[in-house]
């Protein structure tokens, strides 16, 4: 019989990319992990495909845009992120296509991850809940462009070397949880990356503008099942 329980995601790695679709997308759900590995000297760089510039009912997207830009900032260094990038995809409108996997692939050639992180592709979210296009339009480009990525013949006009020292791709948020990290010494981390997207919350409202009750529930679920008091959870890719 098949263990139900997660197993412990693989550490032995120096290098991670983090490719999610908006700012926010990392902070509920993956951030304290994150907190976790670049606590231990990992480097992890974050690339989002978009600015978020369509989130906020109640601001135009050439206001809205800038503002998450630096909230995103601001919340990756809370976890112990300095560089992060943005592609530009248009925010609610993100198609997996040729050009957003060359985007993501460039960016692995570029940083030449043993580890990629992105966010649930699958169509809904663990207890159902039907998830969003440019989630699962940029996971699934993401899981692509990392083959794409180690392809010599493939965007020769990047003027990149290939990479192929991907080893796994993370996925966080995936109904199907095949691995979890131990966030309990860096859950306050994630709770104070996330509260930095203070116009997103603001705007948001209900649960979700909560971040300690609202993430610690999940982390508390996961934990569980992983037999430690906060835990994130993922469906991991060996490549």
């Amino acid at each position: 019989m098949t263990d139900p329980r997660p197993a412990a995601m693989p550490e032995d790695w120096n290098r991670a990319l983090a490719v999610v679709a908006h700012p926010d997308d990392l902070e509920y759900g993956a951030a304290g992990a994150i907190a976790r590995w670049t606590g231990q000297g990992k480097s992890v760089v974050y690339v989002l495909a978009s600015r978020g510039e369509a989130g906020i009912d109640s601001l135009p997207p050439e206001e809205a845009g800038p503002l998450r830009t630096q909230e995103q900032l601001a919340a990756a260094r809370v976890v112990g992120v300095e560089e992060v990038e943005f592609l530009d995809h248009p925010d609610g409108l993100i198609e997996n296509g040729i050009p957003l996997r060359r985007d993501i692939a460039a960016a692995i050639r570029r940083h030449r991850p043993e580890l990629v992180v992105t966010l649930n592709h699958r169509e809904s979210f663990p207890g159902g809940g039907y998830n969003m296009a440019d989630h699962r339009n940029v996971g699934v480009a993401t899981l692509d462009a990392v083959r794409d990525a180690a392809n010599r013949w493939l965007f020769r006009d990047l003027g990149l070397e290939p990479w192929s020292g991907v080893r796994w791709v993370a996925v966080c948020g995936s109904p199907v949880q095949t691995h979890a990290v131990d966030i309990t010494d860096t859950f306050d981390a994630a709770v104070a990356s996330l509260r930095e997207h203070k116009a997103y919350l603001a705007a948001l409202g209900g649960d979700m503008a909560e971040p300690e009750p609202f993430l610690r529930q999940f982390a508390a679920q996961a934990g569980e099942s992983f037999g430690v008091p906060l835990a994130c959870t993922f469906e991991l890719f060996p490549i």
